[in-house]
């Protein structure tokens, strides 16, 4: 309203043309036509025309992409270059920067919704698995302070959990840890959840794959 009531005022108390309003508004010639002759109650409200592009035809194929991505982890979901690469071998003859624009903006509106819909489900059986990570905390000790390596494990089920502290994470500590944790929440689960950590595995391979450290190959090996 701001805008339309300046260019009536422009025209009706300062006599200038349409094409002076139109230079000094930026609007085009029509547009101060159109506001100066015609009844208008309100701002004029534009819609922009979405027109096809080359692009189009694809558009369900990268929403399925998304959507699918959208449940995997941030490590394994697909690149907007990837995605590009895909719809270009299906016949895809347009930019990369149409793609990105896309996907950004899927981003912001349907993906909302599907990113927040996204769980995973943990329910677990009595005695079923184990968690077992470590932390690093500090501690003063005769008024000096010291970097502790501290185990962490926890049953899944019960979440009942037990803490060792140690200078380091050599394998010493850790099988230590594994033997006290048990011992302290009365046995043995089933199977045990890792993070990767270094003491425990080697190399982390593509998707689930792991290199289990030689150490920890001969432990599991020996019988129970």
């Amino acid at each position: 309203m701001e805008m339309l009531g300046r260019i009536r005022r422009m025209h009706g108390r300062g006599k200038k043309s349409e094409r002076e309003i139109s230079r000094a508004t930026g609007l085009s010639r029509n547009t101060v036509a159109k506001w100066l002759r015609e009844p208008v109650e309100g701002a004029p409200k534009y819609e922009r025309v979405r027109r096809a592009t080359k692009l189009t035809p694809y558009h369900e194929v990268l929403r399925q992409a998304l959507k699918a991505d959208a449940h995997r982890v941030k490590c394994e979901r697909r690149t907007a270059r990837a995605l590009h690469g895909e719809i270009k071998a299906m016949g895809y003859e347009g930019g990369y920067t149409r793609v990105t624009d896309f996907i950004r903006e899927w981003r912001r509106g349907e993906g909302q919704g599907v990113l927040t819909k996204a769980f995973v489900p943990l329910a677990f059986e009595w005695g079923e698995a184990f968690q077992f990570d470590w932390s690093e905390e500090g501690l003063v000790v005769g008024g000096i302070y010291y970097r502790l390596q501290v185990s962490h494990m926890k049953l899944c089920a019960s979440r009942a959990f037990w803490l060792v502290a140690y200078p380091s994470q050599g394998h010493e500590m850790l099988f230590d840890a594994h033997t006290r944790s048990f011992a302290a929440l009365g046995g043995v689960a089933r199977r045990g959840i890792y993070d990767n950590m270094k003491t425990a595995v080697d190399k982390v391979l593509k998707g689930k794959g792991r290199t289990v450290n030689a150490l920890r190959r001969d432990v599991r090996a020996l019988p129970v």
